[in-house]
This record gives structure tokens, C-alpha cells and sequence, in this order.
């Protein structure tokens, strides 16, 4: 359903950038990319794969954990490209801070860059090149205290 209604909305104006995401690279981050920092013992959280996409997004939107966590309860084309239900009620904001305080513990900040951008290599979106990886923006490791 939630593809469905994001669908007849985006036709109405530019097609948002989560939804080309989930359309071109589909799972981008799978959970067992991050099994190393996140067990599977304890209560059931959010998916790893699906935060570290929250992530990439929030990133590339510029948005502060809260607003994150506010477009994915409200975003239709977040729930989209997170395969949620409409009515999902989504997350506290401090769930990105904790995903991203996890990834530093296990030194796995680099990670999700490098998972994005295998990938889009792999889809002919970006050339390599270069002769050093990027690294994760540095408010990572200032967050995640």
C-alpha cells in the first residue's frame, strides 16, 4: 500500500531522492552488514540496514536526527524507501545517535560509505577512482559521544 500511495503522490512533482534510492539500488545496506556491532540478543530494535539508509538520507539532506526521525514518521517517501507500513509510527530521535555511537564502538563508521559506494559503482553511478576512501563526515564520531 505504502508503494502504491507513494507513488501516485511523487508523480505530481519531482520523484523524491529516497524514493529513486529504493528504486535503483533497492536493499542498499543489508542487516548482516553490521551484525559484528548489532546481536541479536535483547529486544528487538530497529533494523541496522534500514537506520544506516536513515542515515546516508539524513546526510545527504542535511537534517538533524529529529528532523530524521520526523520524516520518517511523516515522509511518504521515506516509509517508501524503508519498506515501511503507512502507519508506522517510526523512531526517537535518539535512535540515530545510539546506530551511530554503534558503528564507532565496533570501528565500523566507514561501513556504511563504503557499502554506498560499492554499489553505485556496481551500477555504473559513480567511476572509481581517487587514491584514498572517503571517510564519514566527522560529526560521527562528535554525535556518537
Amino acid at each position: 500500500m505504502t508503494a502504491q500511495v507513494a507513488r501516485a503522490v511523487a508523480a505530481r512533482g519531482p520523484y523524491p531522492l529516497a524514493m529513486r534510492v529504493r528504486d535503483e539500488l533497492s536493499e542498499l545496506f543489508a542487516d548482516s552488514e553490521f551484525a559484528e556491532a548489532f546481536g541479536v540478543r535483547g529486544r528487538p530494535g530497529w533494523s541496522p540496514g534500514q537506520l544506516a539508509l536513515v542515515t546516508v538520507l539524513q546526510f545527504a539532506e542535511n537534517l538533524t536526527d529529529r528532523a530524521a526521525a520526523h520524516r520518517v514518521r511523516y515522509g511518504m517517501d521515506l516509509k517508501y524507501a524503508l519498506g515501511l507500513e503507512l502507519d508506522d509510527p517510526g523512531f526517537d530521535a535518539s535512535v540515530l545517535s545510539e546506530f551511530r555511537a554503534r558503528l564507532v564502538e565496533h570501528g565500523m563508521e566507514e561501513k556504511v560509505l563504503d557499502l554506498l559506494l560499492t554499489a553505485l559503482k556496481d551500477r555504473g553511478l559513480v567511476k572509481a577512482g581517487g587514491s584514498s576512501a572517503p571517510t564519514p563526515p566527522a560529526c560521527w564520531r562528535r554525535y556518537a559521544t
